[in-house]
């Protein structure tokens, strides 16, 4: 691809108008075909036309409050992370199918205008949907998709930490998007509550908070690795405890690393732990 002319990326911007969002050093992009994408933006003429369509995106709406999902493009990585204790080694290879993924978490407008009801600690419409159980999250995603005719869930836990590490894409930071943490995450250092998604700057395929704010529920049970190579992995059949990612406002810096697992009864609901959608193929 040819990089697009400076004069035709600004007649672009202003074209989007409204549509455009510029948050820190970050814009949202209207492609084409609706979508949006976002960017890093380090001055005009450094945005290829390559960047513009890295990342696709489809919007939903339940009940009149919408929310987006990022096309995550299939591959293999390395799943895991050697000697870094809580069963996350031994390191293998897992290779994925493409998927899509929540922007952000799943935010308390959202599970509202689904449920009815807000069982969060710490009240605010964009705030991270918390203190809600596995089984909770199932209840949501049913009404979910019976409102809007698709087929969410929650992201395996491969799919989540592909995700995070940024998928095709990554740059192998040890947080969601970046080596230093208080510029992705919030997290114990930074934060006495859950903060609006979408406030710290987003990993390499424009994803929100993956690290840090509210631990996400995985659909797997937890278990522990196999050094076997992987095609879309889904967990153990049977188990106690359900997997949960990423960290919280009120944890170290060292819970939030993308390889970190841990688990939780499906029944167990806490003011740290949310979760974020999943789905196939919208």
């Amino acid at each position: 691809m040819k990089r697009i002319s400076l004069l035709i990326i600004v007649m672009s911007i202003f074209f989007v108008g409204a549509h455009a969002q510029i948050k820190e050093r970050y814009m949202k992009v209207n492609k084409t075909d609706g979508s949006t994408v976002a960017i890093k933006v380090k001055d005009v003429a450094d945005i290829t036309f390559e960047e513009v369509n890295k990342t696709e995106t489809k919007t939903f709406v339940a009940n009149g409050i919408s929310f987006t999902m990022i096309l995550v493009e299939g591959g293999t990585f390395q799943m895991g992370k050697s000697a870094d204790g809580n069963d996350v080694s031994p390191v293998h290879n897992v290779t994925l199918s493409d998927y899509y993924i929540g922007e952000t978490e799943v935010t308390q407008e959202l599970w509202q205008a689904v449920m009815g009801s807000n069982p969060s600690r710490f009240k605010g419409n964009m705030l991270p949907v918390e203190q809600v159980s596995w089984n909770d999250c199932q209840t949501f995603i049913t009404k979910l998709n019976e409102l809007t005719g698709q087929n969410f869930r929650l992201p395996t836990e491969a799919e989540w930490e592909f995700a995070a590490k940024g998928g095709t894409q990554s740059k192998g930071y040890t947080y969601s998007g970046s080596n230093t943490i208080g510029d992705v995450a919030w997290y114990g250092s930074n934060s006495s509550k859950t903060h609006v998604v979408a406030t710290k700057a987003p990993n390499e395929l424009g994803i929100y908070d993956m690290s840090g704010n509210v631990w996400e529920w995985c659909q797997d049970w937890y278990g522990s690795y196999s050094s076997s190579s992987q095609t879309n992995p889904s967990g153990p059949s049977t188990g106690s405890y359900r997997v949960d990612r990423g960290g919280s406002w009120c944890y170290r810096a060292t819970i939030c690393r993308t390889a970190f697992r841990d688990g939780s009864s499906p029944t167990f609901g806490i003011n740290s732990l949310g979760l974020r959608l999943a789905h196939s193929s919208p």
